[in-house]
């Protein structure tokens, strides 16, 4: 008997789940090695050379168009919530360099064989209703007959290039803020194996279809000098790649770091999600505890793969206020409002946790 759609759970016809199915960090490197010589040119502001979360490109009128794309296969069951999240994650690609959204097209891969097409449509229809709040058209797309299922979006973006904001740009000194809790990936995994909570259910999904729209006002305070969204490499991994591409260190200050509820029961649990054990394999040589922090608890956490997770913000201490008031007008709470940590002078270790 053929299940109705209501009834098939989307992620147990994938093997990854949402950005936890990123290349782990070394294997990435490798994998852009190359001995072809880029051409020069002086109008691509940002391109493959950082691990910035998009490319810039100068169009000469004081506007640089930002381009981006992501996908990835099913962190949820329901295929209208995975529509929603593959668009909000990658749409939050271009709020994270500080720039507007102007249009996306869709990357849909479908096993047609195994899942109903009007499943694809309910993907589809998701990210249209994400596109929608974020004030673009979904213009157009290609799909795949694929293996497993998958779907993102390729957006652009417009953003004036004196608000263009990067990961590898932060000074010594400046604070660290973050946007969202930590946790999706432990709650998605919790889901995948059928022990989440409901209530738990819902905060993971408003968490996953929030788009980071605060990126585009973040981009006009001048003393942001560094931005960056965490995702599928935890906020271990996007902190390095910041703090290496400034030259720097950065002091995590553990206990005021954001965390969804119920995500410590699940730990208790053991439920951790397989890239965790990737991403800590990949750079954990390049961070060191201080005494009083429970290790093996942030090892569950700060290499936790984010699914459009959180803005990672640089700020200086002289704008600090400024931030801090943008984010209380827009109704973050309060534990929102305290640095998660701050770029210090190179050390041997690139992050440094204190409790």
């Amino acid at each position: 008997m053929e299940l109705e759609n209501s009834e098939i759970k989307l992620t147990q016809y994938s093997r990854g789940a949402g950005c936890g199915c990123k290349i782990a960090p070394a294997t990435l490197e490798e994998i852009l090695k190359t001995e072809v010589a880029q051409p020069l040119d002086s109008t691509l502001l940002v391109g493959n050379s950082t691990n910035d979360d998009a490319a810039a490109y100068d169009l000469g009128d004081g506007m640089a168009l930002i381009s981006t794309t992501d996908f990835f296969m099913p962190i949820v069951d329901d295929a209208y919530d995975f529509g929603r999240i593959a668009a909000a994650n990658a749409i939050s690609d271009v709020y994270a360099m500080g720039g507007r959204p102007i249009m996306a097209v869709a990357i849909l891969g479908w096993p047609v064989e195994k899942l109903p097409v009007a499943l694809a449509q309910r993907v589809l229809e998701g990210a249209r209703a994400i596109c929608a709040e974020a004030g673009i058209p979904l213009a157009g797309g290609h799909s795949i007959d694929s293996a497993e299922p998958m779907f993102g979006l390729a957006v652009n973006g417009l953003c004036a290039i004196a608000n263009l904001k990067r990961n590898s740009t932060a000074k010594e000194g400046d604070l660290l803020f973050l946007t969202k809790p930590l946790g999706s990936g432990i709650l998605a995994t919790a889901q995948k194996r059928g022990v989440l909570k409901e209530e738990h259910r819902i905060a993971l999904i408003e968490q996953l279809t929030r788009i980071n729209k605060l990126g585009e006002a973040l981009g006009r305070i001048k003393g942001v000098t560094a931005m960056t969204d965490v995702t599928g490499f935890g906020l271990a991994g996007h902190l390095i790649e910041m703090a290496e591409g400034a030259g720097l260190s950065a002091e995590v200050y553990y206990s005021q770091l954001p965390v969804m509820e119920g995500v410590k029961e699940y730990l208790a649990q053991r439920i951790v999600p397989d890239a965790t054990y990737r991403n800590w394999n990949g750079y954990s040589s390049k961070i060191f505890f201080d005494a009083g922090v429970d290790v093996m608890e942030a090892f569950s956490l700060l290499p936790d793969p984010q699914t459009n997770g959180g803005l990672l913000v640089a700020v200086s201490e002289d704008a600090k206020e400024e931030l801090v008031g943008l984010l209380a007008e827009h109704n973050f709470l309060s534990s929102f409002l305290l640095p998660v940590g701050r770029m210090v002078k190179r050390e041997e270790k690139v992050i440094l946790v204190k409790k």
